[in-house]
């Protein structure tokens, strides 16, 4: 029998710092009900949503597309190659006009940081906003289904150490994760190269060596390396295999690990640069669990929003 969790309602869902720690283990809490086959009740007969993805992506634009489906929720379909877009409509103008169609819900993907700024102030859009992702800002879904992951593992935050390994700078996955994981008890942990650092982050945990943490952490997240938002010189000297023996997980510092410690990866892996290709799918990676997860937590999230809604 599934006993139904304190439903949360939400506006939007725009970071997750803007979320108390009820709303959180709400969610996370909902998600594995519906993992375990609880159903939505809805307030209305038909919602629509849609998403619109400004930047590639293939989990989270997917997850959310079958999370919608799964409730029952009508997808206006969006690509912003074959849309006015092309024509010089701005983002504004565009949940503008999904809004004015009906449209109850947009989720978002943008390359600028905190593009929802002007949208959630409008008087006139309507719309809850969902963030997909804002630049190099933050990514709540990924990190709520991150912590819906360690949260099925373990059982708790409190005491956990996690590493966080890579480009961090340049990553909304490891704002948003390093923020949470410190606010839910969690020891957070950096490592990966120093000049994708900031010091700012010194306040949600310490940077260690990669050798260091590996036998120590019960959590290893690792995190793709995002060319696409370096400069050109920090791509300068960069290679592959250079990056994997200096600060990927290699299979010897793989074997290191503690048993009972897992693997973690927002994806997609650059596989043997982040991560020994042979570590992906094995017995300490939770990898391909996160990407189930992220369906249940984002249905989650959208009845949280179109509660508020109703």
């Amino acid at each position: 029998m599934i006993i139904q969790s304190e439903r949360i309602s939400l506006k939007h869902l725009l970071s997750v710092e803007a979320l108390s720690d009820q709303e959180v283990m709400g969610l996370i809490r909902r998600g594995r009900e519906f993992k375990q086959g609880a159903k939505w009740t809805p307030e209305k007969d038909q919602y629509f949503a849609t998403n619109l993805f400004f930047e590639n992506s293939t989990r989270t634009h997917k997850s959310f597309d079958v999370a919608e489906k799964k409730l029952g929720i009508e997808v206006i379909e969006f690509d912003a190659g074959h849309s006015s877009v092309q024509k010089g409509e701005t983002l504004y103008d565009t949940v503008l006009t999904m809004s004015a169609l009906g449209v109850d819900v947009a989720v978002i993907r943008h390359g600028d940081e905190a593009y929802y700024d002007e949208l959630i102030e409008s008087k006139t859009i309507q719309c809850a906003i969902v963030n997909g992702g804002d630049g190099s800002g933050q990514h709540p879904s990924q990190c709520l289904l991150d912590l819906m992951t360690i949260y099925e593992e373990f059982g708790h935050f409190e005491g956990l150490k996690v590493a966080i390994v890579g480009d961090i700078t340049h990553s909304r996955v490891a704002k948003s994760n390093m923020q949470m994981l410190k606010r839910l008890g969690a020891e957070v942990y950096f490592s990966g190269p120093e000049s994708w650092y900031d010091p700012s982050f010194e306040v949600y945990g310490h940077y260690l060596p990669l050798d260091e943490l590996v036998s120590m952490v019960d959590v290893m997240m690792m995190l793709r390396v995002q060319h696409e938002r370096h400069t050109d010189d920090e791509e300068q000297g960069f290679t592959k295999e250079g990056y994997h023996q200096q600060y990927g997980l290699t299979l010897e510092r793989g074997s290191k690990m503690k048993r009972g410690a897992i693997i973690m990866h927002p994806a997609p892996v650059n596989r043997d640069v982040e991560l020994a290709d042979a570590l992906v799918e094995g017995i300490q990676s939770r990898i391909v669990q996160q990407m189930t997860n992220g369906v249940y937590v984002r249905m989650a999230i959208l009845e949280a929003i179109l509660t508020g809604r109703a």
